[in-house]
């Protein structure tokens, strides 16, 4: 079986699932459906086209720094109105992720795997981490050793650990959250897109099994 390994880590990211007028919130870790859109701005897919090989492959995530949760305050002015009237300023609460770093791992069809890669090294449109002015710190993927012939388990257990140079490496446990079949103890997940489209948004479910564990190797990757 077959992983693809990526590295979200920067100042800022944000992985929402809803947005209620002014609030933007963000999930504790990357949301499926905002991976697979940073692959399709990657792959330079439109948003009219079909998701279902990459809403097929099986998605593990590993937080390796949580970040802080934090907000900003954005101010817009003479927003129109929808009853024609006098154009008003609002306000709106954004919630991110101050300096997080996650390894996200894709387990799937060789082929396909070897396609993101390349598009992940090579995007036609520009890549960020949840929002348009949230840009990667590091590269999302290594152009060597990205793609592994390992179970998704394996491959996140085995990826180096990353943090900051000023931390120490202590050996303690990471949080892994990984596809896996509905049982008890698993978490749905509203986050698997069906649809991109402007008007026609939509999105399933999945189940998620949440995890601690050790990190299978000393390799460090400073962010």
């Amino acid at each position: 079986m077959s992983t693809l390994l990526i590295r979200l880590a920067g100042p800022m990211q944000s992985w929402g699932l809803k947005s209620a007028f002014e609030l933007r919130n963000t999930q504790l870790d990357p949301t499926k459906s905002g991976v697979i859109g940073l692959l399709c701005a990657s792959l330079g897919r439109e948003r009219n086209e079909p998701l279902n090989d990459l809403t097929a492959l099986r998605m593990g995530v590993r937080i390796d720094k949580p970040g802080d949760l934090a907000f900003d305050y954005q101010t817009a002015l003479n927003v129109a109105k929808a009853d024609g009237g006098k154009p008003d300023t609002q306000l709106s609460h954004r919630a991110y992720l101050a300096d997080a770093a996650f390894w996200v791992g894709f387990e799937g069809d060789a082929v396909l795997l070897k396609k993101l890669h390349h598009a992940l090294l090579n995007p036609v449109w520009p890549q960020f981490l949840g929002r348009k002015s949230y840009l990667p710190g590091v590269p999302l993927v290594d152009p060597h050793n990205a793609r592994v012939e390992l179970s998704l388990e394996r491959a996140l257990q085995q990826a180096p650990r990353m943090q900051a140079e000023h931390e120490k490496a202590d050996g303690t446990p990471v949080k892994y959250i990984i596809d896996s079949e509905a049982q008890e103890g698993t978490e749905q997940r509203h986050d698997v897109p069906l649809s991109f489209e402007i008007n026609h948004r939509a999105f399933t479910f999945r189940s998620v099994k949440s995890s601690w564990g050790l990190v299978d190797t000393e390799e460090v990757l400073y962010v």
